[in-house]
Formats: C-alpha cells, structure tokens, sequence
C-alpha cells in the first residue's frame, strides 16, 4: 500500500454517500449549469478528496497522481491517432477507398461498401470527423441511386460509432484500458470482435428496417469541401490507404501474439529479436510509425511542403485537446477514489449484493450516459469506480479485464438522446427533426449498447473458465 492508498476512518455508508454526491454533483454541474467536464471532474475531485479526509499535504499528489497517470497512457495514443485520421481525412483517402468498395460491391450493395469504408476509416478517426468526411460521399450515392437516405447513411453512422466507442485508439477505450489496468492490444482484438457484430446487427439490419420505414429526401448541407487544405489532397492510392489502416493493426497483433506465445511457451520475452518486435507493437510505437509513414507517402512523396504537412498534423490536435485532458480528469477522479477507499467501499457493497463487477460497470456507466450525455464522462467514471475493484482482485486474467472494459464502453454509449452532442450531430446532418432522431438514433444507440454487452459478457465468462 502506497503513500497514496490509505485507509480513511469514514464508514462504508459514508463514503458511499460520499461517492453518490460526488456523481450527482459531476451531473448536476455538468448538465444544469453546463459547467465543461474537464472543470467539473477536477472541481470534484477536490471536494471528494476533501470530504473522504485525505490530508491537506497529500491533496495535490492524490489529484496529480491520478491525472498524469491517466494522461501517459491515452494522450500518446490520442494524439497520434488523431493526426494519421487527419492525413487520412485531407488527401483524399475516404473517397479513393470508398470508390473502390462500391465498384467492387456494386451498386446494389452501396450501403454495406459504405459502411465497409466506415469501418475501415473509423479506426483511425473519431465518430463526429469521420461522419462529416464520410457525408459527401454518402450524399452523392444516395443521390445516384436513390431511396432513402437512411439506407446510406445509418449504416456509415453505426459504424463509425461502434469503432470509436469499442476500439483502440479512440479516447473511450484507450482510457478506461488504462485505468482498469488491460492490455491495450487485447482491447483491441475483442474491440473489433464486438464491433463487428454489433456493427451487423445495429447498422446493417436494423439500418435497413429504419432506411425502410423513414423515407428522408438527401440533405442539402455539406455539398462543397471537406476539409481546410484543399492543398493536401492528392488522392492517393488504394493500396497506400490500406497500407495506413493495416499497418497499425498488424504491429499491435504482432505485439499481443508474441506476448500470447510467451505465456504457452513458445518463445522467450528475453530474447532481444522478441524484445524488439514487440516494442514495435506497443500502440504508441505503432502509431508513431504509421504516422511518419502517412507523413512520407501522403506528403512528401506527393512533393508537398513541409509547412503544409506540418500544419495538417497540427490541426489535428486542436479538437482533441478536450477529449484528452476530460479523461486525464476523469483519471483524477478515479485516483482520488482509489486513495479515499471509496473503491473498496463499492467492492464490499457489489459483493454484498451479488453484483458482478462486469455488470455494475456497464449499469452505471449506463446510467451516467443517459444523466449527462458524455461517453467520455460517462466511461471514465465508471472504470474510476470500479478500477480499486479491478486493481484488487488478482484472480482478473487479461481477457477477463478486456472484457470488462468493452464493457464499460457499451454501457457508455448507451441510449444517446438530446444532452449529446453526437445526437444533434446527426439530426442537423441528417435533417431529421428530433421525435424521428429518437426514434432512430437513440434506439440504434441503445443496441448497441445491449449487444456490446451481451458479447462482452460471453467473453468475460469463457475467459473465466480458463
């Protein structure tokens, strides 16, 4: 037990009161006086740590030790995705990718090259940046072909959404990994093992069933430009687009397989050729490397300027900023929880009750969604509450801890509604009004959720058995 893990003299009835004040004030400050997150979770944090009597002297380390914690692990990771997304997103490289999946989908099976394309472009890029680039394509098949336009459009949606709330590197993921202590590479692997069918379930067929029963005409909005560096795009390869997506992936699976066979024996961690292929696959390695390989192929190669390349990676660290330091916050939080006892106050209550840790994280993360609209919130206080549960319990294997997190992130994504801003982001690209939102989006939302927690769950339980 550290410096920073005491045990306090306040009851177990105490400092869950204390942990239920907390939220409610997080919602409260949030939602009613639309106080921004990052300044609520910090405000909070100080007055948990107060209330719960940590010492005046060990205030400040409690709340750093939590945030920079949080913040090695998920701004690297952040960052770097965000610019191979940004490169990605200004050469042209979503529509070279998606007029190869229609001319070898066909026509007919334009909404499933379309989301195809989603999947594929939302690995690297968050849910709202992919939408918007993906949305002019959409338009112009949609208008090609005909229909509604939800046949074209929900999939995309889905996809995106599935990629950037299941899978690494997007913030959601990549911080309640951190927190709760998983392998990043095993999130990963069974990130896209629940994506892929809550994609198929959510977007394909339930996105027909909507396609089919709204028939909404093709928006108007976003005709012109996608992006500000028009001086970028230089359309690139097929191959050079698949390279960028693949490449990341294909080092962070090296890294996790070398270190599955490890476990069976088949090869030594001490061998430096090993050592070596899996310092490659660490993800911030891995991203780093696409990056400067999406820096040299989209740029240079394409006699771009330095200036210009430059500018388009830092464009892409503006809009995360936020993201980044809400989850360093929300780590604060889960520090300052973790060193009052407030996590093993939980600990006590869910064994009290029978309630699985797996199952407690995906209701509060749920409930703290629907409160207050954020997935980032909503997924960083749930794996702070349940993280002293998780870090105490040993008997956890990597796919059990994987699992959990995925789901957290299920939980964090449910039921999306009016106090989100990704639900206004598609009712105004959209154009829907906001009862056939809720209808649609909202509902698809709340699937997902249902179905990332159903096959989490199964994951969970099979790894158990091990």
């Amino acid at each position: 037990m550290t410096d920073l893990e005491l045990n306090w003299v306040l009851s177990t009835p105490a400092l869950l009161g204390v942990a239920v004040g907390a939220i409610l004030l997080l919602l409260v400050l949030i939602m009613k006086f639309k106080v921004h997150a990052f300044l609520a979770l910090i405000l909070v944090s100080l007055l948990t740590a107060i209330a719960t009597g940590i010492p005046t002297a060990q205030l400040m380390p409690t709340l750093l030790t939590g945030f920079g914690g949080t913040l090695a692990s998920v701004a690297l990771l952040v960052g770097l995705g965000a610019m191979l997304g940004r490169m990605l997103e200004t050469s042209g490289g979503a529509k070279v990718l998606t007029d190869a999946l229609i001319f070898r989908f066909g026509e007919r099976r334009a909404p499933l090259a379309l989301a195809v394309a989603s999947l594929m472009f939302g690995f690297p890029i968050f849910f709202d940046a992919g939408l918007v680039v993906m949305l002019p394509i959409i338009f112009a098949v949609a208008r090609r072909l005909g229909g509604s336009f939800l046949l074209y459009a929900f999939p995309s949606a889905v996809a995106f959404s599935v990629m950037h709330i299941f899978v690494p590197p997007h913030p959601g993921p990549v911080a309640a990994t951190g927190l709760l202590g998983a392998d990043v590479g095993l999130v990963l692997i069974f990130g896209l093992v629940v994506a892929l069918p809550a994609w198929y379930l959510v977007g394909h067929l339930f996105g027909g069933y909507v396609g089919r029963k709204y028939n909404l005409p093709v928006p108007s909005i976003l005709r012109g430009s996608t992006g500000d560096f028009d001086d970028f795009a230089s359309s690139p390869k097929l191959g050079t687009i698949l390279t960028l997506l693949l490449l990341p992936l294909g080092l962070i699976f090296l890294n996790t397989g070398l270190n599955m066979a490890a476990t069976a024996g088949l090869v030594s961690l001490d061998d430096t050729w090993v050592q070596v292929l899996r310092t490659l696959g660490e993800t911030p390695v891995a991203l780093l490397i696409t990056v400067f390989l999406g820096m040299i192929l989209l740029g240079w190669q394409k006699r771009k300027s330095s200036s210009l390349i430059e500018n388009v990676v830092d464009s892409a660290l503006g809009p995360v900023s936020s993201v980044i330091l809400i989850t360093g916050a929300g780590g604060m939080f889960g520090g300052v929880l973790r060193a009052s006892g407030i996590g093993n106050a939980i600990a006590e209550s869910l064994d009290a009750i029978g309630l699985p840790v797996i199952v407690a994280g995906f209701v509060i993360a749920a409930i703290v969604r629907v409160a207050q609209g954020s997935a980032t919130v909503a997924l960083t206080t749930a794996a702070a509450l349940v993280q002293p549960v998780v870090l105490n319990n040993p008997d956890f294997n990597p796919v059990q801890l994987a699992a959990i997190v995925l789901s957290l992130a299920a939980g964090s994504v449910f039921a999306g509604h009016v106090n989100d801003s990704g639900f206004w982001l598609v009712s105004r690209f959209f154009e829907m009004d906001t009862k056939t939102t809720l209808k649609t989006w909202t509902v698809g939302q709340a699937l997902i959720a249902v179905v990332g927690f159903v096959i989490a769950l199964a994951i969970y339980l099979v790894a158990s058995t091990f």
